[in-house]
């Protein structure tokens, strides 16, 4: 805080005592940051594109899954480009509910994608359910992928 401070004092200084030199490198420092401000709120922009071109539907399936991992995930890759790495956190809901149900614990399960998805291509995996609330049955719950991190190449 105090080296930033120093730095605008020291810059507020030249510009009152060398107005002719400070002005055209502030404006030149000034664009250099607006390009590189801009640069990264489109890549931000373009992410959350992709992400939401991603189609990702969970399940509560003992019959399909083994008994450690009930929750089926399903996911197609729609964005036209290939998904290097996805990570997510699992919500779950009671119909007609707003409250999440999940506890948030620290040894909860991380969950994520698989490594590398084409584009087109599907992925179907079973994975471990995350701790709820007590007084619910996960077979009554509607799950939900939020918070959803993604590369794309």
């Amino acid at each position: 805080m105090l080296i930033g401070a120093l730095l605008i004092l020291t810059w507020l200084v030249l510009l009152v005592r060398y107005p002719l030199r400070a002005v055209p490198v502030s404006l030149a420092a000034l664009l250099g940051l607006g390009l590189v401000a801009g640069w990264v709120l489109w890549q931000e922009q373009r992410e959350r594109m992709l992400l939401g071109r991603l189609e990702l539907r969970m399940d509560y399936a003992p019959e399909h899954c083994p008994a450690t991992q009930p929750l089926r995930i399903s996911m197609r890759n729609d964005s036209g480009y290939a998904l290097q790495s996805l990570s997510w956190d699992v919500a779950a809901y009671a119909p007609g509910s707003r409250t999440n149900l999940v506890q948030s614990t620290y040894d909860a399960p991380v969950y994520q994608g698989p490594g590398d998805l084409q584009a087109g291509a599907q992925w179907q995996s079973c994975l471990p359910l995350p701790p709820l609330r007590s007084g619910y049955r996960a077979s009554t719950l509607e799950f939900r992928a939020e918070n959803l991190q993604g590369r794309f190449d």
